[in-house]
């Protein structure tokens, strides 16, 4: 039976949800997670393949604006809810529907498409390069001591309901996105995911609870926790479980992490998804003692080279020629001068000779900043053509900060 690529009509959607959560093992989300999904699945960015009556896979978009070097924040449609049937694996289900949704991507004009993949070594034939880490930790906070940025003592901690906070905590969050590349800024809708709580996910820790860090009268940072009790012979063993923390100053950053420094029987700070260069780093007395392991994060790929790179800014001047490859996406290849610095860019179609040659994998894993274009050569993914060209170009697209997806999608 021949199979068919349909856009998704949201009558169908439990039953093409269902096919994606077999798809990821079977296990049912909560019903809180269910919702949240539903509503914010875009039907009519969202497709699937039907074998006859059957549901073989799925994949959808969502309409996002990122965060990217300078400051700017660019159109992207984030790839999202991907699975194929384990009866219908190596039939070509995935590629038909990468096919068609970078297609439907340039179609709507958005530069860029980024993903988060569930197995790394799926997505980089897709032109898709890990452009973003992020860091984990679990920080001994009987062993590790914190010193606090001046003016800690000064800003004033609330503890609130997270629903009541959700407000103040989305305006803070607003301010940061353009202060780092790879953030994504809030649509109506995504301000609930940070509140997921169901009590079946919790492991044995309390319900979420945040705090509000205020200085003047005006919230200035925010964190929003859980904390995990636990006791043995020898006393109190409690975890402090992070869920995101963002501030406006070091002052306030300082005052937050030292009050989950200092909750009563807790010795464990977990952190998720943090930034690489996240400034507690540089507050604790003995890193070796907070476990720091990084993981790929977000993954990004130009869908349109010239308008991509010069959506950006540079970190120094640069002016060279690139030579690109993109098998999946042809329209992409060919010979692109990028010329910028910090205050912007521009990339258009030339003839003149190349000083890089490199694929649209590699230009995604470049594109924030966060992956070193020298790194890349001295895997052999880069090559450089002009003596000269690789410094340049690798000194130009670093970013400072790293770039850091603060949340799933």
């Amino acid at each position: 039976m021949t199979m068919e690529l349909r856009v998704l009509d949201p009558s169908h959607w439990d039953e093409w949800y269902g096919t994606l959560i077999l798809a990821f093992g079977g296990v049912q989300p909560s019903a809180e997670e269910r919702v949240l999904d539903r509503d914010l699945t875009e039907c009519d960015r969202s497709i699937g393949v039907w074998d006859g009556d059957v549901i073989a896979g799925t994949a959808g978009l969502f309409s996002f604006r990122l965060s990217v070097p300078g400051g700017a924040v660019v159109p992207a449609a984030g790839l999202t809810l991907v699975g194929v049937q384990p009866t219908h694996r190596r039939r070509g289900v995935l590629r038909t529907m990468m096919r068609r949704q970078l297609d439907d991507v340039r179609a709507a004009g958005e530069p860029l498409a980024v993903l988060t993949a569930s197995e790394p070594e799926i997505y980089g034939r897709f032109g898709f390069g890990m452009a973003a880490q992020s860091a984990s930790a679990e920080i001994d906070t009987v062993r590790v001591g914190l010193s606090v940025p001046e003016g800690a003592d000064e800003v004033a901690l609330r503890a609130v309901a997270p629903e009541a906070g959700l407000e103040a905590c989305e305006a803070v969050y607003a301010q940061r996105v353009t202060a780092r590349p790879g953030m994504l800024e809030r649509r109506p809708g995504w301000e609930r995911q940070p509140l997921l709580d169901a009590p079946d996910d919790r492991g044995g820790a309390s319900p979420l609870r945040c705090v509000l860090a205020e200085r003047d009268g005006a919230v200035t940072g925010y964190v929003r926790f859980a904390v995990r009790p636990d006791w043995d012979l020898a006393g109190s063993k409690g975890v402090v479980i992070v869920r995101d923390l963002e501030a406006l100053d070091p002052a306030s950053y300082g005052a937050l992490w030292r009050f989950l420094f200092d909750l009563d029987l807790t010795c464990t700070i977990r952190t998720g998804s943090r930034p690489v260069d996240d400034p507690w780093q540089y507050l604790v007395s003995d890193i070796r003692r907070c476990k720091v392991r990084l993981r790929d994060a977000l993954y990004v790929r130009p869908v349109d080279v010239g308008a991509a790179l010069a959506a950006r800014a540079y970190a120094l001047p640069v002016d060279l020629v690139l030579e690109v490859t993109d098998p999946f996406c042809p329209w992409n290849e060919g010979r692109w001068r990028l010329a910028g610095d910090a205050k912007g860019g521009s990339c258009e179609r030339t003839t003149d000779a190349p000083g890089l040659r490199l694929g649209a994998r590699e230009l995604g894993a470049a594109y924030l900043g966060g992956i070193s274009l020298s790194a890349l050569a001295g895997a052999g993914r880069v090559q450089e053509l002009r003596q000269g060209a690789l410094a340049e170009a690798s000194a130009a697209f670093l970013s400072d900060p790293a770039p850091w997806l603060p949340h799933s999608f």
